[in-house]
């Protein structure tokens, strides 16, 4: 074989994965919408826009330290008390400060929140050296019991309108704004990833954390920084699914963490860490969207979407593997 076509080989190879993803979200849609084809109306592509742009949030939270060899299964837990703990915040601030001050205030303290949730497991991942799988797990019990006992396990009700309209009604050139609010975080994320020290150090410590060490790079504080801005990623998502539901909600986030891990993984994340770009939670959050409504639409049993999501993870895992032992 020439040297040209092996150079062809090896892009076609490399196209492959880069195209099976959103040929897989299109005959998704298209099979749905044969099915049913409210898939298709105005509203419901209006919805899959809103729900995959939520979900990207989590996703990306997921792929930050999923990148440097890490989980954070706290995702859900951080969705949950940043909705409750905002919500509280604006409806006990609106009679003194009115809508618009509470507002702020409620969306500082719950971004607050989330990023206080990302340093605790930073700090205890990168300086304890405790496993990821272990700080998370525990951290998502705590903070989940935390959302549940201040909100008396109860929604919380009665929040400003402007809340609403402003983080999930209004929209910005026809697009939805919590679209537009993910345009530009992917946007920030893929140059913060691609074009900053921070974000090859990540790649590196995902590919080797002594290698990270030999080049000097200051690791722990490089791990820290990726936690934080994880769960940075996961409040906004817990602010925008609260102004979508129009209340707080303890169990907001319940299902979240493994979906988030099954879209990041299937976007084309490795669990081996030191892999993965913006494209991965963007293809996977419309992917298990998609699914989602598509059975909705179609009124399959509920309780057979975590079986479907099971095995998209699954599948996600193998064709991980087949990627890292084609490179």
């Amino acid at each position: 074989m020439s040297e040209n076509a092996e150079t062809a080989g090896i892009n076609f190879r490399a196209l492959g994965p880069h195209l099976l993803l959103p040929f897989a979200i299109v005959a998704v849609v298209l099979i749905f919408a044969l099915l049913q084809p409210a898939m298709l109306s105005g509203d419901n592509v209006v919805n899959i826009m809103k729900q995959s742009s939520l979900f990207f949030f989590v996703a990306c939270a997921q792929l930050v330290v999923i990148i440097t060899r890490g989980f954070d299964l706290s995702v859900g837990a951080n969705v949950s008390l940043v909705s409750v703990a905002s919500s509280m915040i604006m409806t006990a601030l609106v009679p003194v400060l009115g809508p618009g001050t509470s507002i702020a205030v409620g969306v500082m303290a719950g971004l607050l929140i989330g990023a206080s949730i990302g340093a605790v497991n930073g700090v205890l991942v990168a300086y304890g050296r405790i496993n990821p799988f272990i700080v998370t797990l525990a951290t998502m019990s705590i903070f989940t019991g935390v959302a549940t006992t201040i909100s008396g396990g109860f929604p919380i009700f009665n929040l400003p309108e402007t809340f609403s309209f402003a983080l999930n009604q209004m929209t910005v050139l026809m697009l939805p704004i919590p679209l537009i609010i993910a345009a530009l975080v992917a946007y920030g994320l893929h140059f913060s990833l691609t074009r900053t020290v921070h974000g090859r150090v990540l790649y590196v410590l995902g590919d080797s954390n002594e290698v990270a060490h030999v080049g000097g790079r200051r690791v722990k504080e490089h791990l820290f920084l990726a936690y934080i801005t994880s769960g940075v990623l996961a409040s906004v998502a817990g602010l925008l699914m609260t102004a979508q539901t129009g209340s707080g909600e303890p169990n907001l986030g319940t299902s979240l963490v493994l979906n988030s891990i099954a879209a990041a993984v299937i976007g084309g994340a490795s669990l081996r860490g030191g892999t993965g770009g913006i494209s991965a939670p963007i293809y996977g959050s419309l992917l298990i969207v998609c699914l989602s409504i598509g059975m909705n639409l179609q009124q399959i049993n509920g309780s057979l979407q975590p079986v479907v999501i099971g095995a998209i993870l699954i599948f996600g895992a193998a064709l991980d593997a087949y990627r890292t032992k084609a490179r």
